[in-house]
């Protein structure tokens, strides 16, 4: 308790430090999740996709960031046990930080798409475990949470295909592409405004105080649906076409329709990543508020202020603009061929696959389920349209980001331990 009477402001000085620096790994890192296809499409630039996602990106962090965090990410250790030494945690939180940003701008940089989540979570495990005790780790959460390398991708992945191959027999492989858009083109995007609202209401505004249950959020997802499906209806009776024209011509006006569908989709992607995501930098930076103002007393849960709030959000803003393209760059680009009917099932796919796991609590990683998708509109086209080399570096960069997490906040743990408590 003395430590943190005599050193209290510096920790939390240093606390927004390195919390910023995680929020910019997760701006530099994870927005691919929800721009990388549209940019790989073709349907946004590089520079509009940046602006698109700083102003849903900061939306998402700052209106619905969360107004009480979770101190411990994911609930995976039990701060019970250091009640009478909570300068430990304020150490532990600290290094989790400092970790995980190193780790993302480490991932960033080489243009690795890796979960922030996994990142914080395996910082967390490491400073645990190897600075407290075992014992205090849930390791079933953690388990649970390893099994998302499996399940996000390969959910996503399946649903992108099924997607997909249905939009290639309904649509591009008939005898008269544009006849048969004008019939199923407003199911897609009824599907695509209905998912994108739902990951919203779950994943994005359940924390300003807008608390609706399943059935409601259902209901309005559903307007949501028939409202997009609706004007996309309207727009493309609108469009003009040559019947004499080639099929190509047909294919171009085809993917004019998805792109459009696909800004829509990226949006609410961003929103909600926003939303979700910061807790990753603002849950342990808020712990170490928490912990400094009560004079040493740990709760589970802590009040996040709108400072807070406001640093997360141009934490993820900065990073967005400065490295986001790298990130953008691999997964728009390098895992497979995109166009905008391709990117849109990839799209679609991801967030419904958001969608169930939020419902039936089934662990996931956004970043996982994305990348997932992509290759799963890959494979539609047949092993040959994956560049494996891509892939196989990605799936490297997930197995190392728990292990390089929790050996960086071992280090940093153990730095701050020897200054702070000799």
């Amino acid at each position: 308790m003395e430590i943190i009477a005599e050193h209290g402001h510096l920790f939390i000085i240093i606390a927004c430090i390195v919390g910023f620096i995680m929020a910019f790994g997760v701006g530099a890192n994870d927005v691919a999740n929800a721009m990388g296809t549209s940019v790989g499409a073709g349907a946004l630039t590089i520079r509009q996709a940046v602006l698109v996602a700083m102003v849903f990106e900061f939306a998402g962090a700052f209106l619905a960031g969360g107004q009480v965090t979770a101190t411990i990410r994911k609930g995976i250790i039990d701060a019970s046990h250091m009640t009478a030494t909570p300068e430990l945690l304020v150490y532990g939180m600290i290094a989790s930080l400092s970790a995980a940003g190193v780790w993302l701008l480490i991932a960033t940089w080489y243009g690795w798409p890796v979960s922030t989540t996994h990142s914080i979570v395996g910082a967390v495990v490491g400073f645990a475990a190897v600075g407290i005790s075992a014992d205090i780790i849930q390791w079933s959460k953690v388990g649970t949470i390893a099994m998302s390398w499996i399940i996000s991708p390969l959910m996503a992945g399946i649903m992108s295909y099924l997607i997909f191959t249905s939009v290639q027999k309904l649509i591009i492989n008939t005898d008269d592409p544009l006849k048969y858009a004008k019939r199923y083109v407003p199911f897609y995007m009824f599907l695509a405004g209905f998912m994108i609202a739902l990951v919203t209401l779950f994943k994005g505004l359940k924390h300003i105080g807008l608390d609706l249950n399943f059935q409601e959020s259902f209901f309005i997802a559903v307007l949501s649906g028939i409202f997009i499906a609706g004007v996309g209806a309207i727009i493309i009776s609108r469009m003009k076409f040559d019947p004499d024209a080639d099929k190509d011509y047909h294919y171009a006006n085809l993917e004019r329709i998805f792109a459009i569908l696909m800004i829509v989709t990226a949006c609410g992607m961003a929103f909600a990543h926003g939303s979700n995501d910061v807790a990753n930098a603002i849950g342990p930076l808020a712990a170490v508020v928490s912990i400094v103002q009560s004079g040493g007393e740990i709760s589970g849960t802590s009040s996040t202020s709108v400072k807070i709030l406001l640093l997360g959000a141009s934490g993820i803003v900065f990073g967005l603009v400065i490295f986001g393209k790298r990130v953008i760059t691999t997964v728009g680009k390098k895992i497979t061929e995109l166009t905008p009917s391709r990117g849109f099932a990839a799209e679609l796919a991801a967030a419904t696959t958001v969608v169930i796991a939020s419902g039936t609590g089934l662990p996931i990683s956004t970043t996982h389920t994305l990348v997932g998708a992509v290759l799963g509109v890959g494979l539609a086209r047949g092993i040959a349209a994956l560049n494996l080399n891509i892939i196989r570096t990605i799936v490297m960069s997930w197995a190392i980001t728990l292990p390089a997490g929790a050996g960086l906040s071992i280090i940093f743990y153990y730095i701050l331990k020897a200054i702070f408590s000799g």
